[in-house]
Order: structure tokens, then sequence, then C-alpha cells
């Protein structure tokens, strides 16, 4: 990708430094090229779990926006900065523990993949903001459903 600076920047970070370039399930890869820097924010409890997603959201909004002008496409599948805001959202409610990431991880993927009310519509916001929106729909989603198990101790 071309262009200058700002655009070089957008792209790295929009492709979350190349997870996007999976040629299988670049959403998949985008949402575990997440867990690095949600290991290193975890000791930082839910707070700062969730300062990590919102500035993931706010960047990728920026970045995804930038990306998907320069391709001429709404939603490229390279970008998956907004995998990684919206995991980071079903992380924040999760123990942490082996399964409570497996489990957010799993949890949010079906939602993003699935995209259950109100996701889908969230996609029809434009530029950036519809990339990443239903992906935070989804870790919202995701986070509810993992406080549930939480609460109903299925998982601690």
């Amino acid at each position: 990708m071309g262009g200058g600076v700002k655009a070089r920047v957008a792209y790295i970070l929009a492709i979350w430094f190349g997870c996007g370039l999976s040629p299988i399930a670049p959403g998949t890869v985008g949402s575990l090229g997440a867990l690095p820097l949600y290991y290193a924010v975890r000791n930082y409890g839910t707070v700062g779990v969730l300062g990590a997603a919102l500035v993931t959201a706010v960047i990728g909004i920026w970045a995804a926006g930038i990306v998907a002008d320069r391709l001429n496409a709404k939603d490229p599948q390279i970008v998956v900065i907004d995998e990684v805001s919206g995991v980071l959202i079903t992380l924040a409610a999760a123990p942490p523990s082996a399964m409570g990431v497996v489990t957010a991880f799993v949890l949010f993927r079906l939602f993003d993949m699935s995209k259950p009310f109100p996701a889908r519509q969230a996609e029809r916001l434009p530029g950036g903001f519809g990339i990443v929106v239903d992906d935070v729909v989804a870790g919202i989603q995701g986070a509810v459903v993992m406080l549930l198990l939480r609460e109903l101790e299925v998982l601690r």
C-alpha cells in the first residue's frame, strides 16, 4: 500500500502488524493477535483491558477508514484491528485463566461471525465506524455471556 507515512501507519495498524495478511481466517488470526496486548495489560485489571480496547477501537476507526478508502472496499478482509478491539472487550469480562481466555476468544468469534442484532446493523455505519463498531458490539455480546457464565459459576 503506497502513500505517505500516515497511510503506511494506518495500514500496519489496520492489518494488526501482519495478522490481516493471513490467507486463512484473517479475522481469527487478528483475534489471536490481540492476545499479546491482552497479556501486557491484564495486570491492570478490567480497566486496563477495556482501556486497551478503547484505544484500539479509536485508532481502528481511523486506520480502517483510511485503508478501506485506499482499497476502495467497504470492509476489507485484511483489516483486523476491529477484531483486536472486540476480543479485548470480551476478554475484559473473562477470569484471568487459560479457560477464561479460550472461552472469551470462542465467544467473541461466534458473535463476530454470526453478527446478531445489533452487530449486523452497526456494519452499515459509514467508513471506519462500520468496520469497527460491529466488532465492538460482538465484544460486548461476548462479555455479557462471559459475565453470565461467571455469575452461574461455570467459569471462575
